[in-house]
């Protein structure tokens, strides 16, 4: 390829422009889109050539182990989060899984927010304890019982910030000191923020983790997820292990997220004004006991959230319905989904499309009750994930079922 074809990127660009520009060089036609490399194997010139190419992992041999397509999302990636290195990885959970695997061993102990996604809760208290790995579950916001949960076995502090579904904010630069203090580190889901509102590897942590299933892609299309971070375990520690399991992220998947990213401060703007409309509207309702919003100014962590996550509060809220009992307040709740028209009934977050779920009976359903008390999800709980429709029509499709609740 030609000089005046590939020119290097200038240092210095703002995170608007790397998520447009940031991949690996285009080919020798000069594609201004990235390609989409839907091959298994790469043809090698000679024996000596495959020999060497396959002692390099950062060549292309088999796409368990590379491919450009992916790797284009992964330079992508690394530059928003502003990171040295990024592995994708299928979903979200197997990116989780992928960094248990690379920094925990039999013996190991885990400190993690009680507040975190119900999957992820399961996969440290029951996959990776099968394993001997303890994890204990700790306040999303009390830095004084992540401290007094340390063991001299403590290897690594999760969080994910917001929570998902309360919108709980942590401080990831308080947290980042107490990982280092005891040698462990620490790693931050930024699914709900994305790079586009919080940089968590700024403020001190380690890992950044995504779900690229939502906002990244941003359109509900395809399964994704990621790591970024530093070589010293993204490169070294991380990639033999995805090389060995096949928690491979697919061409096309990674394909339609570097299409996604294109647009990822756009919507993430957008959206989170959306969601503040929204917050703002039903904590005016008399059927709500509860918004939780970090953008409202009665969110209990909305000064630490203004302030990590560039003055946005993210596109996510969720909000609790009064009622004298839980199976009142389960009734209620089914009654407010049930009779929408417009919004979309369904698990998934971060698509153009606004989605509505009972947190409770989806994505922590398969917690006991104990945990989810714990965790705060009530059975009048709903979460809403806006989206790109009109405000008001997304009040309005609210409004036909809390106006018509029994009282």
């Amino acid at each position: 390829m030609s000089d005046s074809i590939h020119r290097p990127l200038p240092d210095g660009l703002r995170p608007e422009t790397l998520a447009v520009r940031t991949a690996l060089p285009p080919s020798q036609h000069g594609e201004n889109s990235e390609a989409l490399f839907l091959t298994t194997a790469y043809v090698q010139p000679d024996a000596e050539t495959s020999a060497r190419k396959f002692s390099n992992s950062e060549d292309f041999t088999y796409s368990r182990t590379s491919n450009p397509t992916v790797r284009s999302l992964e330079a992508r990636l690394a530059s928003l989060e502003g990171t040295e290195g990024a592995i994708a990885t299928s979903t979200g959970m197997s990116a989780i899984l992928l960094l248990g695997m690379g920094v925990l061993k039999a013996g190991d102990h885990v400190v993690c927010s009680r507040s975190v996604f119900g999957s992820t809760i399961n996969l440290f208290a029951k996959e990776f304890g099968k394993f001997g790995v303890e994890t204990s579950f700790v306040s999303q916001t009390d830095l004084a019982e992540w401290r007094a949960a340390l063991r001299p076995t403590t290897r690594l502090l999760f969080a994910e910030t917001p929570t998902n579904p309360l919108t709980e904010v942590c401080d990831i630069g308080a947290l980042a000191d107490i990982a280092h203090a005891a040698g462990a580190i620490l790693a931050v889901d930024n699914t709900y923020a994305t790079p586009a509102l919080q940089r968590p590897a700024e403020m001190g942590a380690d890992i950044v983790m995504h779900s690229a299933t939502k906002y990244m892609d941003g359109q509900g299309r395809v399964m994704a997820g990621a790591l970024c971070g530093p070589n010293r375990l993204i490169r070294d520690v991380f990639g033999p292990i995805l090389r060995t399991v096949g928690m491979t992220l697919a061409p096309f998947n990674a394909w339609v997220v570097l299409k996604g990213l294109e647009t990822l401060s756009l919507r993430m703007k957008a959206q989170s004004e959306q969601a503040l409309a929204v917050a703002r509207w039903l904590e005016a309702r008399p059927e709500v006991a509860r918004v939780y919003c970090p953008s409202l100014p009665s969110h209990p962590q909305h000064e630490l959230a203004m302030r990590q996550q560039s003055g946005q509060g993210g596109a996510v809220l969720s909000f609790e319905l009064k009622a004298d009992s839980p199976e009142a307040a389960r009734q209620a709740a089914f009654h407010v989904i049930d009779s929408t028209r417009v919004v979309s009934i369904a698990t998934n977050l971060g698509d153009t499309k606004t989605i509505i779920t009972h947190p409770a009976t989806t994505s922590h359903g398969r917690l006991t009750e104990a945990q989810r008390q714990a965790a705060g999800i009530g059975q009048g709980l709903i979460r809403l994930a806006v989206g790109l429709e009109h405000v008001d029509d997304i009040c309005d499709d609210l409004l036909r079922g809390l106006s018509t609740l029994k009282t």
